[in-house]
């Protein structure tokens, strides 16, 4: 418990540190926007988006697997009922 209140301020302290130092006003031009912000909160942003990007990209993935698991089990009932199944009488050849 303690390692973890020190690594969460520790952590804060290099937050507030770097918000200190990159206080300089940079211009964002984007499409039709010019923005105007610090450097800080510009970083800080674009940290934000690569991490929804990336939940988002999880989550689709999460769900692509569990539906190929999903899948995977059905075709396996498929086999097993099939194989389960008595075969048809054969007529006299």
């Amino acid at each position: 418990m303690l390692f973890k209140l020190i690594l969460s301020l520790t952590l804060a302290l290099l937050a507030v540190l770097f918000v200190v130092q990159n206080v300089a006003v940079v211009e964002v031009r984007f499409l039709l926007w010019d923005l105007h912000m610090t450097l800080s909160l510009l970083m800080f942003l674009l940290f934000g988006c690569g991490v929804i990007v990336g939940w988002l990209l999880h989550s689709y993935w999460v769900y692509r697997r569990k539906a190929a698991i999903t899948s995977e089990g059905r075709r396996d009932a498929a086999y097993e009922a099939e194989k389960n199944e008595p075969l048809p009488p054969r007529s006299g050849v």
